[in-house]
């Protein structure tokens, strides 16, 4: 466990507002991107950051998706971006550095869940690959962006799923053990929060902070590829297909999703915090492997060693480097 796991009590809470969590903040002249930020809780995010003052990229594997939801937010950008393709990343950094502007934040956003076996044009597993590895090169490729800022924060979208799975050093790819979507996907957001940490003892000394979110419970269409039936089987619908009664305290809206990554990305009280997971827009509290409630960062999260293993890794698997 680390010690920077405490909660600051910040005065938000699981039903904050994105809205709510950014009140007050000045974005003008800041440039942020944002990952799938023209759908669910990107969007959300998308739009506080740009009502606030921020000039918002948004990266897209489908740029006409992304201008559709964007057309009537001011002050944000469409590009197209892959992070399944490594060329395709390459691409968007080399157009941004070229412009010379300063970037002062990275909001890690998109994702996938609990997606069939799928391998990308490396032979990698998909949700490990677009996910976590992704977002790496993305990161590591827009560093020179990012420190000419003075002051940037990155923040990568995690989940409490990290729950379901350790990141498997010996078989990251799924190419020995059988394929199972969950620990698949557990194993990708337990890395986003690895990459945080190693990237905020990176990114410090020049004025650049890291921070992992859990989001919460939101229906979006990050779902997609989960039947009904998967749902029911796993408790979380009823035989009508509703959330259960007595889960419905559990999920939040979409501007409550996007609070704690907008309080992360914003808020003053972390200027010189960092290397942190985050829930229900507050630090969130390290936990014990065997802890049940669904609260609270797992030891195999925040492990310094597994960090840096990880690291060295992504910079293999990826060729990207700051």
């Amino acid at each position: 466990m680390t010690s920077l796991q405490t909660p600051l009590h910040s005065g938000f809470g699981s039903r904050s507002t994105a809205a709510e969590a950014i009140a007050g903040a000045d974005l003008r002249d800041k440039v942020a991107i944002v990952t799938g930020g023209y759908s669910g809780i990107g969007l959300e995010t998308t739009r506080v950051l740009a009502e606030a003052g921020a000039t918002v990229i948004v990266p897209a594997r489908t740029p006409d998706k992304a201008y559709e939801a964007l057309h009537a937010i001011p002050r944000t950008e469409v590009a197209i971006l892959d992070l399944l393709d490594p060329a395709s990343i390459d691409a968007f950094a080399d157009t941004f550095l070229s412009s010379g502007r300063p970037l002062h934040l990275v909001i890690n956003n998109a994702g996938i869940m609990a997606v069939p076996f799928t391998r990308d044009t490396r032979g990698y597993e998909a949700q490990f690959a677009a996910n976590h590895l992704g977002h790496f090169q993305l990161t590591a490729r827009l560093w020179p962006a990012l420190k000419r800022s003075g002051s940037a924060r990155v923040v990568t979208l995690s989940s409490g799923a990290h729950r379901y799975a350790a990141f498997d050093f010996d078989d990251p790819h799924f190419e020995r053990r059988p394929y199972d979507k969950w620990i698949s996907y557990g194993q990708s957001k337990t890395a986003g929060v690895l990459f945080t940490i190693a990237l905020d003892r990176r990114g410090s000394p020049h004025g650049i902070r890291a921070f992992a979110v859990h989001p919460g419970r939101i229906e979006t269409a990050l779902q997609r590829s989960i039947t009904m039936e998967e749902l029911q089987a796993m408790g979380f619908r009823n035989a009508a297909g509703q959330i259960p009664e007595d889960q419905r305290s559990l999920y939040k809206t979409v501007g409550q999703g996007a609070a704690t990554t907008v309080w992360c990305a914003t808020n003053p009280a972390l200027e010189h915090m960092g290397g942190v997971y985050c829930e229900d827009v507050d630090i969130a509290e390290a936990v014990p492997a065997d802890h049940k409630p669904l609260n609270g960062v797992l030891p195999w999260a925040v492990d310094v060693d597994a960090a840096e293993r990880l690291w060295a890794l992504s910079e293999k698997l990826s060729g990207a480097r700051l």
